[in-house]
């Protein structure tokens, strides 16, 4: 047992010190320089509570963090159900089905900002072209308004998100008893049937791990957003990773900004264990 166990812990000490020095050591020096005037060189005055004080009178900081929650909720929402209907299109006994499940992964491959700049083009080119060949002005000018923003970063990451989460959903549709559905189909029941009353219950924890990833990828957006939409116009679109990385490096408020993204932080872990929570005890309801 003592050998078992030393070898665990060497296997384990490099995952650890590498979270440790990453992670946990930045962490500490971050929550400890959001309370004084830290620079980004040094830090000369202990500030205390000033700067959280004044990030919740930040309109700006504010704006960014409900455009975000918006943004979180409708991806959420598009991302797990294009998910789930790709998941049950490619569990079914078709010849293609793996070719179709290599086609609907490979989005997640591809870089955030190479997402971007390929969906800017899509939007702004090649809807402005089908808009002027069919005489549909509402495809014309896409990025250019806040709700176009909004939608179009929304797209862009159900695009990309969706083949993830749908290999997530394979993996416990494959282990459903197949007898269950079997039985369900005797004695009576329709599709939507077997699918609410046992389908839907039998993957309710792959449900709870989609929804937390998609939730804090959501939440933590910034490359398809620097390269889709910059923010712009005039900051309707820019999300609260941005509007944290724009106060640290372009107004140059590194302390101001490490607080903003403390209270980041707390936000997003609050969000992430309150929903998986109230999820796993869903799972045993039903």
């Amino acid at each position: 047992m003592k050998k078992q166990t030393l070898w665990y812990w060497l296997f384990l000490a490099p995952v650890l010190i590498a979270l440790t020095v990453v992670v946990i050591i930045p962490f500490i020096f971050g929550l400890y320089y959001s309370f004084t005037d830290w620079n980004g060189i040094q830090s000369t005055q202990f500030v205390g509570l000033k700067h959280y004080m004044e990030v919740f009178q930040d309109k700006e900081f504010l704006n960014s963090l409900w455009f975000t929650v918006k943004f979180s909720v409708a991806s959420v929402i598009f991302i797990n159900v294009l998910g789930l209907t790709l998941a049950l299109i490619v569990t079914q006994k078709m010849k293609t089905s793996k070719i179709l499940r290599t086609i609907f992964f490979m989005p997640n491959l591809i870089g955030g900002l190479i997402l971007g700049f390929i969906w800017q083009f899509i939007f702004i080119k090649v809807f402005a072209s089908i808009g002027d060949l069919l005489n549909i002005e509402s495809l014309k000018g896409w990025l250019s308004t806040p709700e176009t923003g909004f939608w179009g970063l929304v797209i862009l990451m159900s695009w990309q998100m969706a083949g993830y989460i749908m290999v997530i959903y394979i993996a416990y549709l494959e282990n459903i008893p197949q007898e269950l559905l079997e039985a369900a189909e005797i004695d009576g029941a329709n599709s939507f049937q077997r699918f609410r009353h046992i389908t839907f219950p039998l993957v309710a924890p792959a449900f709870t791990v989609s929804l937390f990833l998609t939730l804090s990828n959501s939440f933590k957006l910034y490359d398809q957003n620097l390269s889709l939409t910059g923010g712009g116009p005039y900051n309707s679109t820019q999300m609260l990773a941005m509007e944290i990385f724009k106060t640290a490096f372009s107004e140059n408020q590194m302390a101001y900004a490490q607080s903003k993204a403390i209270i980041f932080f707390i936000i997003v872990a609050i969000i992430s264990l309150t929903q998986v929570y109230f999820n796993k005890k869903r799972e045993v309801e039903m």
